[in-house]
C-alpha cells in the first residue's frame, strides 16, 4: 500500500473512530425500574384510559368486610407492555365497585409475614421469573395456606422459574405460546353457571389475546384444579396454530381436536382460594368488559366474598358451552 493511500485510510478510521467516541451507542437499560420505564413508556394514554373505564364491571358480591389487595408488577423476565393496562383497570375497580381497595408493588420487600397480614389477596400482575428468597417464599406460602388468597394475570404462569412450589401454587408453567396476540381463538366456558364463569353469559366465545399452554411436568391438571375456561379446538382456527411439525412433539401423541389447553381456573389451596386466568397479554383485554368481571369475580372468590364450587374438574361432570362457528 503506497503512502499517500495508508494515510487517507489512518485518517478515515481515525474519523471513524472519533464519530464512535462523539456518539457511543446507548446503553440499554439495567435495572428493573429502567427496563419497566422504557417498555411501559407513557402507556396507558388517556385514551386508553378511557377505553378502560368505559367497560369496568360491578362487583358480583359485597364485600364482607372492607378489603384490600397487593397488586404485584415486577418482571426478571419478559415485561408485558399490558401490566400499566391492567394497574389502572384494577385501581379504577377498586375506586368505583367498593369491592376492594389496591396498593401496587414492584418491590420484593413487601413479601413479609408482617406486610402481607393487611391484605386479602396478592395479584401477581403479568409477572415472570420472579425469584423470592427463602423467606419471601415462606410468607407467600402461608399467606394462601392461611386463608388469604392469590390471583394470577396471564404471564402469572411464566413465573417462579426456580421455585417448584411456587410453579405448583399458580398451576403450572410456560410452555410457548402458538395462539398468539394477533389471533383471535375460540374459548370453552366449562359450567356455564359458575359463578366465576357467569361475566360470559353462559356461551363461549372468540378473543383476541395470546394463550399458553403449559409444561406438562409442571401442570396441576384436572385433578387438582376446577378449570373454568379452555380453549375451544373444534374451531379450525384454534387447531391450526400446532398442526405443524414444531408444535406436534407437545401433543403427546394426541390428535390437535382432542388437546387440552385449560385458560382460566379456581383451586382451593390449604384454606385459602387462588384464582388464574391466562387472559391479559394484549394491552385492551383490559378494556373488555368480559374479562374485566372474570378478573374481578375471580378477585372477589379469593378474597372469600364471592363463593364457588372449587371441585378439581376431573371429579364432576359439567355442561360445556362452546364457541359459536364465527368469531
Amino acid at each position: 500500500m503506497n503512502k499517500p493511500i495508508l494515510l487517507a485510510a489512518t485518517a478515515t478510521l481515525a474519523t471513524a473512530c472519533l464519530l464512535v467516541a462523539q456518539n457511543p451507542a446507548p446503553e440499554k437499560p439495567k435495572t428493573w425500574e429502567e427496563k419497566a420505564a422504557e417498555r411501559f413508556g407513557a402507556n396507558p394514554t388517556d385514551e386508553h384510559k378511557a377505553q378502560i373505564e368505559a367497560n369496568l364491571p360491578a362487583a358480583t358480591a359485597q364485600p364482607k368486610s372492607p378489603r384490600k389487595i397487593l397488586v404485584f408488577y415486577r418482571c426478571e423476565g419478559f415485561i408485558h407492555t399490558s401490566i400499566p393496562f391492567a394497574n389502572h383497570a384494577l385501581g379504577k375497580i377498586a375506586e368505583t365497585t367498593g369491592a376492594y381497595a389496591a396498593d401496587f408493588s414492584d418491590q420484593y420487600a413487601v413479601f413479609t409475614k408482617e406486610n402481607l397480614a393487611q391484605y386479602g389477596v396478592i395479584v401477581f400482575n403479568n409477572t415472570t421469573a420472579l425469584d423470592p428468597d427463602e423467606a419471601q417464599r415462606a410468607a407467600i406460602l402461608d399467606f394462601i395456606h392461611g386463608g388469604k388468597g392469590i390471583v394470577g394475570l396471564h404471564a402469572a404462569a411464566d413465573n417462579f422459574n426456580k421455585w417448584e412450589e411456587g410453579v405448583a401454587l399458580i398451576g403450572g408453567i410456560f410452555n410457548g405460546h402458538p395462539w398468539n396476540a394477533g389471533g383471535t381463538w375460540a374459548f370453552k366456558v366449562e359450567d356455564p353457571g359458575h359463578p366465576l364463569n357467569a361475566a360470559f353469559g353462559g356461551k363461549g366465545f372468540w378473543h383476541k389475546d395470546e394463550i399458553y399452554w403449559y409444561k406438562p411436568e409442571s401442570f396441576q391438571g384436572r385433578e387438582k384444579l376446577r378449570v373454568l375456561l379452555s380453549l375451544d379446538f373444534s374451531k379450525a382456527e384454534t387447531r391450526k396454530p400446532i398442526e405443524n411439525e414444531k408444535e406436534s412433539p407437545k401433543l403427546l401423541g394426541k390428535a390437535p381436536a382432542d388437546v387440552d389447553v385449560p385458560v382460566s381456573w379456581c383451586r382451593e389451596v390449604g384454606q385459602g382460594r387462588l384464582f388464574f386466568t391466562n387472559l391479559g397479554h394484549n394491552d385492551l383485554t383490559f378494556a373488555n368488559r368480559a374479562a374485566l368481571q372474570h378478573m374481578l369475580d375471580g378477585i372477589q372468590y379469593a378474597l372469600t366474598d364471592l363463593d364457588a364450587d372449587a371441585t378439581p374438574s376431573g371429579s364432576v361432570k359439567v355442561e360445556v358451552a362452546t364457541a359459536p362457528e364465527q368469531p
